[in-house]
């Protein structure tokens, strides 16, 4: 009886768990400033998190250590609303998928781009999506991984105000976001696609 009650409590855990992850995303995209505005506008995203995942190092923050790890947001969605596979598609032309040392204007391991799933489901559509990308420029080399999601790390404390920034700091981000050549760069490889 013992057994069959923590078997019991296992798998319920475990679906738990896996229905926490239904429900988000991760993904890295250069600047998550940029990435958090482009996902905040689409239709059935709940909320955007700025923060980092990807490395082994606990606690990583952008002024101090953020070593192996990569600038990411986390999207709560409402699968009723809009699915992870439309995600995946918003994604994809938000980002620059050819460029292996960095997004736009920003270089460096910690602005690489990368899909992070969190089950098979998310691993089979992010693969496919990929894909399509890949026979869309046969000449060119995709370079963003798709990844097994690790432990998020939301931008917390003093460093806060990177939550949200495009909403605090408006003109500094438009100077930001122009300056670094981000929506000129998506139009060159996207064109109408580009989200803007």
């Amino acid at each position: 009886m013992k057994y069959k009650l923590l078997t019991v409590f296992l798998w319920g855990s475990i679906l738990a768990t896996s229905q926490a992850f239904a429900d988000k995303a991760i993904f890295a995209g250069g600047c998550f400033w940029c990435m958090e505005s482009d996902f905040e506008k689409l239709d059935g995203v709940t909320e955007v998190v700025s923060g980092f995942t990807g490395g082994v190092l606990e606690n990583p923050t952008y002024s101090g250590n953020h070593q192996g790890h990569y600038e990411a947001i986390e999207v709560t969605y409402d699968p009723s609303k809009i699915s992870y596979q439309a995600l995946l598609n918003h994604y994809w032309i938000n980002v620059d998928p050819f460029d292996d040392k960095g997004q736009f204007c920003d270089k460096g391991a910690s602005y690489l781009s990368a899909v992070f799933v969190a089950d098979q489901q998310q691993q089979t559509l992010a693969e496919i999506s990929k894909q399509k990308v890949i026979d869309q420029f046969p000449n060119q080399q995709v370079v963003t991984p798709i990844l097994p999601v690790g432990t998020f790390y939301p931008i917390k404390g003093k460093e806060s105000y990177h939550q949200d920034y495009y909403k605090k700091s408006p003109v500094r981000y438009k100077f930001y976001r122009w300056n670094c050549g981000r929506d000129q760069r998506l139009q060159e490889i996207w064109g109408d696609k580009a989200s803007h």
